[in-house]
């Protein structure tokens, strides 16, 4: 493990950009601006967060209008009577009812925190990462739905949560920006069709979120020097890892790896021993200020000895996420993951070597260590299986890869791999990239494109409309016959 050396070039940090909006009879107007205003709001296992962003459709950036973040663990118990629903990978149980509940008050606080009304939203996503319970990866759905219900608690309209069918289902305000008369949706976001077997199955229990944060690191990557777009690698390390690697096909790229498992639970767990209290997380550690010490990367070597990266093979469950290693194969997609020994059966092991650890200078490091190794792991078996490419650029969201010193390591690692000659040009952190990518979502359902600023194509290219107008005309014909 080397050292950072901090006069080296820095990383390319996309950080979210703040925009002040002012509801003006049902319209958002900012120096008589028009914004597509989107609402991401995710049950997670450790954060339920509901974000909201307001989308510049004339130059295609996006900016961050408020942002409500709560503690899974802090919702509410079941009360007698409701069923269980699910539970998150920590051991809180849910119900549907408590998950509307906290659903319907998460996006009510963002609308009073952005000052403006449930109404005033164009849209709204909703995508949870709480899988490990489900036996396969389709029925997330079930969770979907129960999401959708405390959005209409909320009082968001069911046709804001749908896209489209043609212009005149759009608020007046953007329609002359949709594109649905050249181009319908057909399930690409960002460029990219996402991975299936042949039955249509999904092949993660969270694949969405994978979809979502890949799509929002290439938006938020618009904010840097970094041309994030086909052939790419993302990587979101919230509490489950989650994102995509995808080749260089036109008009739509496909998935050819996808990642799984557990990503930001790994160091929780350490914290949770460290702390010593049942469902602690590395965001109740606060502001420390700490240097990366022989100490830390020792312990950092002793965790990864409990760690399993590797291809994911002949399996229904990996990092405590369900998989479907059959419908990975007939898409042609390589499984990716991270497990701490089997589905989390060392996370014990864990947090006992947090327990040990006697400053919070020394678990900051350590933790920063850990992740910068996970990354580096996870790269050699993508280079392993045959994945990278070299015109692939890398992007990285959640909060386990790019809060304090993480991002300065993951690029001194990246330098040490040498598979490129100018790192920093070719690797990006975006924060908040699902919510970011749920704003991308409800563009592309839409067709609200950017044309001079896209996203889907390839890297360095142009925008890529008229040649998804000529692949729908086509398979429309085929359809035809």
């Amino acid at each position: 493990m080397k050292f950072i050396n901090f006069f080296s070039p820095k990383p390319r940090i996309a950080k979210s950009k703040y925009i002040r909006l002012f509801a003006s009879s049902g319209a958002m107007v900012e120096e008589r601006k028009i914004y597509y205003i989107v609402a991401s709001v995710e049950v997670g296992n450790t954060t339920t967060k509901c974000i909201i962003t307001a989308t510049d459709l004339d130059i295609g950036k996006t900016y961050l209008v408020s942002k409500t973040v709560n503690m899974t663990r802090d919702v509410r118990r079941p009360r007698p009577g409701e069923k269980i629903f699910g539970e998150t990978i920590w051991g809180v149980q849910l119900t549907e009812e408590s998950i509307a509940e906290l659903v319907a008050d998460s996006i009510v606080s963002a609308c009073l925190e952005a000052g403006i009304g449930v109404r005033d939203l164009d849209f709204v996503v909703r995508s949870t990462g709480v899988v490990a319970h489900f036996e396969n990866p389709d029925e997330i759905g079930f969770f979907i739905k129960a999401l959708a219900k405390g959005a209409l608690l909320a009082g968001v309209p069911s046709s804001k949560m749908v896209p489209a069918i043609t212009k005149q289902n759009l608020p007046e305000k953007i329609r002359d920006y949709s594109m649905l008369d050249k181009v319908t949706f057909d399930g690409a976001v960002a460029g990219m069709l996402p991975p299936r077997g042949s039955t249509g199955a999904e092949i993660v229990a969270n694949e969405m979120e994978g979809e979502l944060s890949t799509a929002g690191i290439k938006e938020g990557a618009k904010w840097t020097d970094v041309d994030f777009r086909n052939p790419c690698i993302s990587m979101d390390f919230g509490t489950t890892f989650k994102g995509r690697i995808v080749n260089d096909e036109l008009p739509y790229a496909r998935t050819i790896g996808n990642f799984c498992g557990l990503g930001g639970g790994i160091v929780d767990a350490i914290t949770r021993g460290y702390m010593k209290k049942e469902f602690a997380s590395v965001m109740d550690i606060g502001d420390v200020k700490y240097k990366i010490s022989d100490k830390a990367v020792e312990l950092a070597e002793e965790i990864h000895k409990h760690l399993r990266i590797e291809r994911v093979k002949h399996t229904r469950r990996f990092g405590m996420i369900p998989v479907n290693t059959k419908a990975a194969d007939e898409a042609g997609v390589v499984l990716i993951g991270c497990d701490a020994g089997i589905n989390g059966d060392k996370l014990k092991k864990l947090e006992k070597i947090g327990s040990e650890i006697d400053n919070s200078s020394l678990l900051c490091a350590t933790i920063d260590v850990v992740m910068a190794k996970m990354f580096r792991r996870v790269m050699e078996v993508v280079l392993e299986e045959g994945l990278f490419d070299s015109k692939m650029a890398i992007g990285i969201t959640g909060r386990a890869g790019i809060t304090k010193r993480k991002p300065w390591l993951f690029l001194e690692e990246l330098k040490d791999l040498g598979i490129y000659d100018k790192p920093e040009k070719n690797i990006v952190f975006v924060d908040d990239g699902l919510a970011r990518g749920a704003a991308v979502m409800a563009r592309c359902m839409n067709a609200l494109g950017t044309p001079t600023n896209p996203i889907g194509g390839v890297r360095y290219g142009r925008c890529i409309l008229g040649e998804r107008i000529k692949y729908q005309r086509i398979r429309k014909y085929v359809k035809g016959i």
